[in-house]
């Protein structure tokens, strides 16, 4: 049985315990909790990622009343605890999707239909969140600097928004054509880089400034990719970061070492197949990221005024805040005023 004063010393949101009530506090102004961290269905116990949640339940020391729980009614997928076994097969069905290919035939037959070079600007039906993938050759002496060779971007309900070869502006050394699928008759007559950059740039921003794009209101699209840094370079092509949306460096997405997962990893463990079987269609990552940052956007978290902890009223309300008014606080009302440090997808669909 717990004492009082243990209790008193606990963190509500991650069940921590300190030997003294100061040692609390400064873990709750460093800790950033909040309603957008993973959470056990089980115990409440908020994590830091699903990686972490995932240990909890399952994982080499798991906390046993919830993995028993979990082994019954626990969706392997999204994590969630359902009401009852049957509830949880039902939702595991819907949870868990089907790969996007099937086997190197279909995809490779399927290349020549998905060639889209042109991007219809004036559709009403235009979309508002994009994913975007490139794929690589080799360049350089030794084949080992990374040129844009090919590129696709999709919709949020899987259709070829744009895809094109893409001819680098330098010679191609290494195709790697084990992973890419891509021969030199391919990049022959491909559209330039230049030209690639600047069609992605205008669709993109969608008629506004870059120095005017904003993540709510405006009319630029938000970007969905894994590694969307490294593609955005390779195209040259600058972007927002409040506009990006990376699988690679999502918190509740990453390892519990705040390393990033690979898409790979992430499409098996949470969308239940699997991605980068033999050759690599951009199209196929395309797809990956999309599901998971829609996965991710409908999470059902506590709607606040002011959700970041970066918002100038939490900031104002922290200096204001003494540490002998933190420490008249209990544990959950240190919780309640607690927010996250990272933008949550959950408030893109609030937008």
């Amino acid at each position: 049985m717990e004492s009082s004063e243990t209790l008193r010393n606990k963190c509500a949101a991650c069940y921590k315990q300190f030997n003294k009530l100061e040692h609390l506090v400064e873990h709750m102004k460093i800790s950033y909790h909040s309603g957008h961290e993973p959470m056990c269905g089980v115990c409440k116990k908020h994590c830091r990622s699903f990686e972490s949640l995932r240990e909890h339940l399952i994982g080499p020391l798991p906390k046993q009343e919830c993995k028993n729980i979990f082994s019954f009614r626990g969706c392997r997928f999204c994590l969630m605890i359902l009401e009852t076994p049957n509830a949880r097969r039902i939702h595991q069905e819907r949870c868990q999707f089907s790969s996007v290919n099937a086997g190197l035939t279909t995809r490779m037959a399927a290349l020549g239909v998905r060639d889209k070079a042109m991007i219809d600007y004036t559709s009403s039906r235009s979309p508002k969140v994009v994913a975007l993938s490139c794929k690589m050759v080799g360049g350089g002496s030794d084949g080992s600097l990374d040129l844009c060779a090919r590129v696709c971007i999709t919709d949020e309900s899987d259709n070829v928004v744009f895809h094109t070869y893409v001819k680098p502006s330098m010679p191609v050394t290494n195709y790697r054509y084990e992973k890419t699928g891509i021969r030199p008759e391919n990049l022959r007559d491909a559209m330039p880089l230049k030209h690639a950059q600047r069609k992605i740039q205008e669709f993109l921003c969608n008629g506004e400034p870059m120095w005017k794009i904003r993540p709510r209101g405006g009319k630029g699209r938000i970007l969905v990719g894994h590694g969307l840094d490294h593609d955005l370079d390779r195209l040259q092509l600058e972007y927002p970061s409040s506009m990006i949306r990376d699988t690679a460096k999502y918190p509740p997405l990453m390892k519990t070492s705040k390393l990033s997962n690979s898409l790979k990893y992430l499409t098996q463990a949470y969308l239940g197949y699997d991605v980068h079987v033999g050759i690599q269609d951009p199209y196929e990552d395309c797809v990956a990221t999309m599901r998971l940052y829609t996965r991710m956007r409908y999470q059902k978290h506590k709607i606040e005024a002011y959700p970041l902890a970066a918002d100038a009223h939490n900031r104002s309300n922290q200096v204001a805040w003494r540490q002998n008014e933190f420490e008249r606080m209990s544990p959950d009302e240190m919780l309640s005023i607690s927010r996250s440090d990272y933008c949550c997808w959950c408030l893109d669909s609030l937008a």
